[in-house]
């Protein structure tokens, strides 16, 4: 009983430590993170500009990972606890990645080889023909 009396007062406060470490971590990630979005913006090289995309895209998963680990507590449980959270979050982010691509293609191969079903937003329009097609409606 006095272990696990000694270990509380052992690791009472190192818990604002960590919190204000924590705090800091993402603050500055975020600043850098706005940093680099504001530059971005007036930036032309495509080269360039991917790669901070990039860096961008790393910062986020950093921030991601810090949010997860200590606002979610899963720094201080066991690896079979943590991998029962974190292994279906992934396949979750990629079943949305591929049934995106999936839509996508769908829609590209529907309007390459069936141009009757081809999107009204790609096509153009001119004027005349649709202040007809407004009449008629009406």
């Amino acid at each position: 009983m006095e272990q696990s009396h000694a270990l509380h007062i052992e690791n009472h406060g190192g818990g604002k430590k960590e919190i204000i470490n924590v705090t800091i971590i993402l603050s500055v990630l975020t600043i850098i993170e706005l940093a680099l979005g504001f530059w971005l913006m007036s930036i032309t090289n495509e080269t360039i500009r991917l790669t901070i995309k990039g860096v961008i895209v790393i910062l986020m998963l950093s921030k991601a990972f810090y949010i997860v680990a200590y606002f979610m507590h899963l720094k201080h449980e066991i690896r079979n606890m943590i991998m029962t959270i974190v292994v279906p979050l992934l396949l979750f982010v990629w079943f949305i990645i591929a049934f995106l691509t999936d839509g996508n293609s769908y829609k590209n191969l529907r309007n390459t080889y069936d141009p009757y079903k081809k999107e009204r937003s790609t096509e153009k329009v001119e004027k005349k023909e649709a202040v007809k097609e407004i009449k008629k409606a009406e």
